[in-house]
């Protein structure tokens, strides 16, 4: 059944642009320069513009069939696949975006007790982050998209933090280009996945855009803003660090940030993680009223009650990851689950849904 939401309630269509950029942002940024250069070396920018253009195609995927339901992705599914095949695959989506918003605190509270507070409890920290999840998303989703807006303008700073790195680089290292075979860019591709995570929460909260077929376009222009400011850090990461080095380093955008001297501060990585923060919480936010919306309209509970039980497994599971192993472990699922999400479940979910479509619209 669809849900109509009160016109007061609704988000302006250029606001999905910072919904979609501010969360394909997240703990990625600090990290994904490494796994994509085991494969492709100095080639590693290539995946990364390949992705976007991929991200691209699947965001015009997703928006014909918004733009034929004017529904969220509960109802399609129920559309598409029936009651129960459509509320198991909701189901599947909802434990998706629970477990990116896991993921995504626990990785940030790892990079706060390596870098800053090696003595820094991971529970008091979590809970402190979720409270203010709490208090955000229980607030509605104009104030989600608030939050999202700051996470793109306070930290955007850091942007031009990453031209300091070119003064002692050697741009040799980009060279030969086109050097590695398909199987190794194809691998690299599904390195960069992860990085690319967040367009598809359009599914959920596009009932929320006022006019939402003219949102698009911001959609696009939020990926595309990803994948550039993507593509710039890889390539200065490329032209500053030896690859073996590379390799090596589990932190490339933090250690880059550590050359930064300022006459005030010692360490500026503690001014880039403390800011990182304000990118964090959108992600959380995002994610988290995800899942909460996504339950009430499967099950019909109230969405704050959704809310505070996601809260508190996400507490729960940011208790048990203890170590570095168990971290890495669960984000290298979780970004094999959303390959499959890009690369299977939303062509599978554009075509099927058309053929249904049609089938409805003859009958």
């Amino acid at each position: 059944m669809k849900t109509y939401i009160k016109d007061q309630l609704l988000v302006p269509p250029f606001l999905v642009f910072f919904l979609v950029q501010c969360v394909q942002f997240g703990t990625g940024v600090l990290s994904f320069q490494r796994n994509v250069v085991k494969t492709s070396g100095h080639d590693a920018w290539i995946p990364i513009l390949l992705n976007g253009l991929i991200v691209h195609v699947l965001i015009w995927m997703i928006y014909q069939i918004l733009d034929k339901e004017k529904a969220d992705l509960i109802f399609i599914h129920e559309m598409t696949f029936g009651k129960w095949i459509g509320g198991l695959f909701s189901t599947l989506f909802i434990l998706y975006s629970l477990s990116l918003s896991l993921i995504t605190l626990r990785t940030f509270i790892e990079i706060v007790q390596v870098w800053m507070f090696p003595l820094l409890k991971t529970w008091p920290f979590a809970l402190t982050f979720l409270l203010s999840v709490y208090y955000v998303v229980s607030n509605g989703f104009r104030t989600v998209t608030g939050i999202c807006f700051l996470g793109v303008v306070i930290p955007f700073y850091l942007f031009f933090t990453f031209l300091v790195p070119l003064e002692f680089s050697h741009f040799r290292n980009l060279l030969p280009v086109f050097d590695h075979s398909f199987k190794e860019m194809v691998i690299s591709l599904k390195e960069t996945t992860f990085s690319f995570v967040g367009f598809e929460f359009i599914l959920l909260y596009y009932p929320f855009i006022h006019k939402p077929e003219t949102s698009q376009k911001w959609a696009h222009w939020g990926n595309f803003l990803s994948m550039t400011v993507y593509l710039f850090i890889m390539v200065v990461t490329l032209v500053y660090f030896d690859l073996e080095h590379l390799k090596q380093t589990t932190w490339p955008t933090l250690t880059m940030w550590k050359i930064i001297e300022l006459p005030f501060v010692e360490r500026f990585e503690f001014i880039g993680i403390a800011s990182w923060t304000f990118v964090i919480l959108p992600n959380l936010c995002v994610y988290l009223w995800a899942a909460s919306r996504g339950t009430r309209e499967l099950i019909k509970i109230k969405q704050r009650k959704a809310l505070i039980f996601f809260l508190f497994l996400c507490l729960i599971g940011n208790y048990f990851l203890k170590d570095h192993e168990s971290i890495q472990m669960l984000e290298k699922s979780i970004s094999i689950v959303s390959r499959f999400t890009f690369y299977i479940y939303i062509p599978l979910l554009f075509i099927i849904y058309h053929v249904r479509f049609k089938v409805r619209k003859k009958s």
